[in-house]
């Protein structure tokens, strides 16, 4: 397995993972699908921007990925950053997750970044453990402030400070 940037021509793999996260879990609280062409514009925004996308590949099968965004779109904020990780269904639990996240906290310490923000709904706990054990820590919860498959859903909100580049 190896953590590289994505392409053009992972981007189906990456609609696959993403619309199994909206449709299955409450790790994207977006309740539609999307279609290739919304990836695309994702896709061309990170790269405008100098965001990174990174994928997990092993033998050309995409096991996730993960990247990051402005947190804020506002220039007092340009050096912090909210970012995601996802990987798939059929390679959870892999490590997979953490091998992502260490290449894009890298990422953002060479980059300029100060300070990542991680946004997990609160009951998700392997990801709220997964983002401790990298050094984040929980920096607030907010109650009942999105629902989804008919249920509130609470967010805990966590932040790495990284060294400076």
């Amino acid at each position: 397995m190896i953590i590289r940037d994505a392409t053009e021509a992972d981007l189906a793999a990456v609609l696959d993972i993403y619309n199994d996260a909206v449709a299955n879990t409450t790790a994207i609280w977006n309740e539609t699908l999307v279609d290739l062409a919304n990836r695309q514009d994702w896709f061309a925004a990170r790269m405008a921007r100098g965001f990174p996308v990174l994928v997990a590949d092993k033998d050309g099968t995409i096991g996730g990925y993960a990247s990051y965004g402005d947190w804020r779109p506002f220039e007092g904020f340009r050096q912090t950053v909210e970012h995601s990780v996802y990987v798939h269904r059929d390679h959870r639990g892999s490590g997979i997750g953490r091998k992502l996240m260490t290449s894009l906290v890298e990422r953002a310490a060479t980059g300029g970044i100060h300070v990542m923000i991680a946004a997990i709904e609160s009951g998700n706990s392997a990801s709220i453990r997964l983002h401790e054990q990298l050094g984040f820590r929980v920096a607030g919860q907010f109650s009942e402030v999105g629902s989804k498959f008919g249920r509130w859903l609470d967010l805990t909100c966590m932040e790495l400070k990284l060294p400076a580049a």
